[in-house]
């Protein structure tokens, strides 16, 4: 006996999922102390040669302006031990705290960048410069 199975048909949208959430960090051109992470789960990879990811950050978001700004920033990859502060820093501001230090996380140099951090305790941490930025 073979069971029928029920498919739903959703219209166009931009779900997919389940995508695994990131933490991002950036800091300000200039003014590497002014720092911010956020959570993003619009991320993916663009490209294998050279390598390329893309994140998507609207641009009334505080981290915008900072990684548009200083033309980089840092994917930092979770894990079971940091996903409460992926949670805290996806529905919080960095233009009204200082989400790291809420959190408990710190950071690193970040290899090859000159002003976004990298999060210490990240199992992996993807450094990465802007090449583009969608309209």
């Amino acid at each position: 006996m073979t069971q029928e199975v029920q498919y739903t048909g959703l219209s166009p949208s931009t779900l997919l999922g389940p995508v695994p959430a990131a933490l991002v960090s950036c800091a300000e051109k200039g003014n590497p102390e002014n720092r911010n992470l956020l959570t993003v789960a619009w991320a993916g990879t663009v490209n294998s040669e050279p390598p390329m990811v893309s994140i998507s950050i609207r641009k009334s978001r505080y981290s915008h302006d900072l990684i548009r700004d200083a033309g980089e920033f840092v994917l930092n990859l979770t894990d079971e031990n940091l996903c409460r502060a992926a949670d805290f820093c996806g529905v919080r501001s960095g233009r009204e705290m200082d989400k790291a230090a809420a959190t408990g996380l710190s950071y690193m140099p970040a290899d090859g960048l000159e002003t976004a951090p990298a999060v210490k305790g990240a199992p992996i941490c993807l450094c990465c410069r802007v090449r583009q930025i969608g309209r």
